[in-house]
């Protein structure tokens, strides 16, 4: 009896548990062993499409083609085991061409699924969309034909010469199976007639000939920059297909191709190969193949090169990432089935219940890749498929919903009811449940429009201790559906009948939007459109339009019908601004007035101007808005352009978007939700403005009221940009996460780093989960941002992405151009950058050559960086002309060279000849702009004289504060020495009491010497100059400390008689007890022994104190042109062993105005002559 209950309890245990989820591990009571798959026939062949499915018979097997379902008859008809059997495949044009999308459609008592679609196609070949056509090329050089023609299946392509098959054998052909077909070294047994043959198994065709002519090569071939004359075009591969990159480029000598990835990562070398000379072909394409190649031509031995990239997109068929699971619900409970695919592009969802498509509405929504049932009843029991569909193919996945029922759950309610009670507020009643009505805790009451689809349910729980609600958040003039349901502790009872009433009509919300235009200088044609129910609230009955002038006050009003959409108002003011607004009215009344909207009508002018285009706005988003126009009919003047005026209402006008004359849209986003902006629009030539239109537009709100609790869909995710040219980029992302059977569109934010003028911005529209934005600046950072628009509802922006553009090849060479011979045989070549925006350089190429050199096509390259503007040319021969050019490039290819610059290399070059001589410079000197090119050692020669020069100017300045200590000193001792002598030469003075005018006394110098009147120096001039005793300061003596005087003998010689009233001037010296140094009289009185003699110096000299003279200078000269004059001696020792040659001249009696005989001695004790120079040095001077 045990085992009996044991097996009893584990039966018991295991329905238990199995049965409430039995359900949800999988759903085996109808499936597919066999589903159809995409087939390509002939026309007029057999074509078998498979199906078969497995389930609880009976099983009803039925097609669909293109979703409509599939009448069979004697050409199209099913087999026994359910699969579609076509004995003829016909192509007839319209439904009646069995070429199309079919499925198959398996039924039994659990309910309907859908197998995959499959696409049958029938073989066919169209005309060739591209024929090769005819070249010439030189003998050496590449020739490259193409053809394009459209197929099915795919044709393969192969080449006739001359109407003999192209042998491939040669290395220098290459076809490609795209249709190109390339030849390398052209040679002249390459000339004649070439075609490509197109085949499949449908057809075969032959394109035109085309003719290949070959000219003889020039002489000599010169150098020649990589050119890409063929490069890889941006594709879309599907998974597994192969990719083709076609690269062809020429250049001498020929250059190397080379490919890489633009993000840097490394190219399958197992799945990717090289066809002929440079072609990259990918085979078994994968996702990880996707991104950006780069086909790179650089000249052999050399860093010249050139770049062209594409953009490989590998599509990708859907696939699931999460499946729906079957469920098994009460009634009144929620069911959520959830499916998640991939694919590029990516997949649409659409959900399906029992074969049929479901519609978001009421208690069933699709949100977030899911389906969501609210309020399960027991029609709700159904197979439910997720089809995840793009244009790769399709796939499906299915789940069960098993509806529970409960029998003690309530009835549902009774009886209901609904009266209006004002244009937004209904009010609803029923009666309680028939049964367990005393179970019931709570209702719950729903309603939604009943018209349209798609519709949003809303609901209202309410307590068991009343049976009636209002609901007083409706629309005007609308009419809904409402049921309930009752709820008890176990669970809800069924829903209540449905109930439809209409709210009342209300005044209307706003105003209606005005178009306004122009046909004529005193017409303005007013045009609005309907407002739409929300904001009408009941049916329109009549418009009230107002118009004034900006000068005037008095208002016009005119009331037009409810049905009419515009009016023209005439006999207006030309050249006027008049300000116009509209309000509209229902029965129950007239609603808010609009703003006033200005016009300005057109000058009365006999000129041709633009008549005004025609407008038309629409709003994309709650964002942004979609501007359309054309021009009308009866325009006859010519157009330069438009001018795109818009501003948020109660703002000023902005500045205007100029336009290009073949625009006829534009997007202007950047907008705010739910605000009334004002467009206006003309047309403009070089007459000036022509006629405006102006329009009124409301951009919707990105949350509706209705909506505002339903948060705003996420953004879309992983949105990767890559650089697909220097103007184009390449952007994709990720749809979120959500189901929706509307349609999905996404704006697409892009502009430059750092902008500050918002207008710019630009605002992209796609409904593509990927684009390819274009006309961009090159070597210029962008950033982008992506939102999605489902439902009237607005994601936020994605995070931003940054992308740089690639920089474009230079397109000039560098300018100014200056070649200088600096040396013998060097010469300097100096350039500025490429007159070039946004236009990077790299590096720069110098090509020099001598004449005879560029006849051979040898040209002599130098390449420096980018930074470096100069270069140097060396080892130039002499007697040669040189041509110079310069090109600069960058990683994405070389520029142009400029113009060759001549330099002449003088064949002797003299010390005092110019060597800088040069050709194509506007002044032949290493001069530009101001300033000079200097290489290393001209740098080096500068900087060590600019330190010799400082250093001189440091001894200079030094030696000057030295000197003036001295002077100072030199003056303070002569006044002592002078006082100590005064009193004995007054001795000798007469007796007529003149003591006491002798002011100054002075010893009596030569006739032939005069003395510095002026004061402040002890300077001596005679007939040959000044005159410096050296018995201070020896020559050169600025370099040494000023040596102290050791002299202990002075001797002092002067006595002079002198009368009252008279002044008289003593010449003192003193006399050195050297007997090497010559004494200042000897000097004077022309010694030989004195061998330093002064000048007269021209111009102004520097002195002491009155700033005259400079003694230092005058002991560094004797320029003394008299007949005893000696030439100067720089040292004191050539004096000593010097005899007097020649004697003193006599002194001369130089008479004055006020002549005065002065008389004074003057005695010296030099070695020459002493005695009679002693007698001969009293002389009196009359001052």
């Amino acid at each position: 009896m045990a085992p009996v209950k044991r097996k009893i309890y584990q039966l018991l245990l295991f329905f238990i548990i199995f049965l409430p989820i039995s359900g949800v591990f999988c759903f085996s009571e109808l499936f597919f062993t066999k589903e159809p798959h995409d087939v390509t026939v002939m026309r007029k062949e057999a074509c078998i499409l498979d199906c078969q499915a497995r389930g609880e018979a009976p099983i009803d097997v039925s097609w669909l083609k293109n979703g409509v379902k599939l009448v069979e008859n004697e050409r199209v008809y099913l087999l026994s085991n359910g699969s579609l059997y076509i004995s003829e495949v016909e192509s007839r044009r319209g439904d009646k061409s069995d070429e199309g999308r079919y499925q198959c459609l398996a039924q039994n008592k659990y309910g309907t699924i859908l197998s995959q679609k499959a696409r049958l196609t029938i073989a066919s070949m169209s005309s060739f969309a591209l024929q090769p056509m005819s070249i010439v090329v030189t003998e050496g050089s590449v020739a490259r034909f193409s053809c394009k023609i459209s197929a099915h299946p795919p044709p393969i392509i192969t080449w006739e010469f001359n109407r003999v098959t192209l042998p491939l054998s040669s290395e220098r052909i290459t076809v490609l199976p795209s249709g190109i077909l390339q030849i390398h070294g052209v040679q002249r047994a390459d000339t004649g007639q070439y075609r490509c043959i197109a085949t499949n198994i449908a057809s075969r065709r032959r394109s035109t000939e085309a003719t290949l002519t070959v000219t003889p090569a020039p002489g000599p071939k010169l150098p020649q920059r990589p050119h890409i004359i063929a490069g890889p075009q941006n594709i879309s591969v599907s998974l597994h297909q192969s990719a083709i990159l076609e690269c062809l480029a020429t250049g001498y000598p020929r250059p190397l191709i080379s490919w890489s990835r633009a993000d840097s990562k490394s190219i399958d070398v197992y799945n990717t190969k090289v066809l002929g000379n440079g072609n990259l072909i990918i085979t078994d394409i994968k996702p990880q193949h996707g991104g950006v190649y780069m086909c790179r031509a650089t000249t052999p031995g050399t860093r010249n090169y050139t770049v062209a990239s594409a953009n490989v997109t590998v599509l990708a068929p859907p696939s699931f990432v999460e499946w729906p699971e079957s469920l098994t619900r009460p009634r009144a409970g929620t069911a959520r089935f959830v499916c998640h695919a991939e694919g590029v592009p990516a997949p649409q969802i659409t959900w399906f219940k029992n074969g049929e498509k479901v519609d978001s509405n009421g208690r069933i929504k699709m949100y977030h890749n899911k389906l969501v049932i609210n309020q399960i009843i027991l029609e709700d029991d159904a197979v439910y498929q997720c089809q995840a569909e793009n244009e790769l193919g399709s796939v499906l996945s299915m789940a069960r919903l098993i509806v529970v029922m409960s029998e003690d759950r309530p009835s549902a309610p009774r009886n209901i009811q609904a009266d209006t009670v004002s244009s937004s507020a209904i009010l609803l009643a029923w009666e309680r449940p028939q049964y367990n009505s005393d179970k019931v805790i709570a209702y719950s009451v729903h309603y939604m429009k009943a018209e349209g689809l798609n519709n949003e349910e809303y609901q209202v729980v309410i307590g068991n201790d009343t049976t009636r609600y209002i609901i007083d958040d409706l629309e005007p003039a609308r009419n809904y559906t409402f049921y309930v349901v009752a709820y008890m502790p176990m669970g809800a009872s069924r829903m209540s009948d449905h109930v439809f009433q209409y709210t009342l009509e209300d005044v209307p919300l706003r105003a209606p939007e005005l178009s306004l235009t122009s046909h004529s200088p005193t017409d303005i044609q007013v045009s609005w459109q309907s407002l739409p129910k929300k904001l009408s609230r009941g049916r329109v009955t009549s418009y009230r339009l107002s118009y004034r002038t900006t000068s005037e006050s008095a208002v016009s009003q005119i009331e037009l019908p409810g049905e009419k959409t515009q009016h023209l108002l005439e006999n207006l003011q030309p050249d006027t601004i008049y300000l116009l607004r509209i309000v509209a009215a229902t029965s129950v009344g007239w609603g808010e007035q609009s703003v006033w909207t200005s016009h300005r009508t057109p000058k009365a002018s006999s000129a041709q101007v633009p008549l005004a285009p025609e407008l038309h706005l629409e709003p994309s988003n709650c964002t942004t808005i979609s501007a359309r126009w054309q021009l009308t009919p009866r325009n006859s003047a010519s157009v330069q352009g438009y001018k795109l005026f818009y501003h948020e209402e109660s703002q000023p006008e902005s500045i205007p978007l100029q336009l290009h004359a073949s625009s006829n849209k534009h997007i202007i986003g950047g907008l705010d939700p739910r605000k009334k902006y004002h467009v206006k629009l003309l047309a403009y030539n070089v007459v000036g403005d022509g006629y405006q239109a102006d329009q009124t537009i409301s951009t919707p709100g990105c949350v509706s009221v209705r909506d505002r609790l339903v948060p705003p869909p996420p953004p879309p995710h992983n949105v990767h940009a890559r650089t697909n040219s220097s103007t184009a980029v390449f952007l994709h992302w990720g749809r979120p996460a959500f189901t929706s059977s509307n349609a999905v569109n996404y704006t697409v934010r892009c502009n430059p780093v750092g902008l500050q003028n918002a207008s710019l911005v630009l605002y992209l529209q796609t409904n593509e989960q990927n684009l390819l934005v274009r006309d961009l600046e090159p070597n210029t950072k962008y950033e982008f941002a992506i939102r999605l628009h489902i439902d009237q509802l607005s994601s936020p922006w994605s995070p931003v992405v940054y992308q740089s553009t690639f920089p474009e090849a230079p397109t000039q060479p560098p300018s100014n151009i200056k070649v200088t011979l600096i040396e013998e045989d060097t010469a300097l070549v100096s350039w500025k950058l490429p007159d070039e925006p946004n236009v990077p350089v790299t590096r720069y190429t110098i090509l020099y050559a001598s004449r005879n050199a560029w006849i051979a096509g040898k040209w002599q390259v130098l390449q420096k960086e980018g930074s470096i503007t100069m270069a140097l040319l060396e080892n130039l021969r002499p007697g040669q002309v040189y041509l110079v050019k310069v090109s600069a490039s960058n990683d994405m290819g070389d520029g142009p060279f400029s113009h060759a610059v001549e330099l002449t290399v003088r064949p002797e070059l003299s010390s005092g000849n110019d060597v800088r001589l040069s050709r194509g410079s506007t002044h032949s000197t290493g001069f530009s702009d101001g300033f000079y090119h200097l290489d290393q050692k001209s740098m080096t020669g500068i900087s060590v004289g600019v330190c010799i020069a400082l250093i001189c100017i440091i001894i200079c300045a030094f030696i000057i504060i030295c000197r003036g200590k001295n002077r100072k000193l030199s003056a303070v001792k002569t006044y002592r020495e002078h006082a100590n002598t005064s009193p004995p030469a007054a001795g000798h003075l007469g007796s007529e009491g003149q003591v006491e005018n002798a002011d100054l006394t002075m010893s009596i110098i030569s006739q032939s010497h005069f003395i510095d009147a002026k004061g402040g120096t002890n300077l001596v001039i005679n007939s040959l100059g000044p005159v410096q005793s050296n018995s201070k300061n020896k020559k050169w003596s600025f370099f040494r400390r000023e040596m102290k005087e050791d002299t202990k003998t002075v001797q002092r010689h002067g006595v002079v008689s002198y009368q009252a009233g008279i002044t008289v001037l003593t010449y003192e010296e003193e006399l050195s007890s050297s007997p090497n140094q010559p004494t200042t009289l000897q000097a004077l009185l022309g010694c030989s022994g004195d061998t330093e003699r002064s000048s007269n110096s021209e111009g102004s000299h520097e002195t002491g104190d009155s700033g005259r003279y400079s003694h230092d200078e005058t002991e560094l000269t004797n320029l003394s042109s008299g007949p005893n004059s000696h030439p100067p001696s720089l040292r004191a020792e050539d004096s000593e062993n010097s005899d007097c040659s020649s004697p003193a001249e006599e002194p001369n009696e130089l008479s004055e105005e006020n002549p005065t005989d002065l008389k004074g001695s003057v005695s010296d004790d030099t070695g020459c002559d002493h005695q009679d120079i002693q007698s001969r040095s009293q002389s009196a001077l009359s001052v």
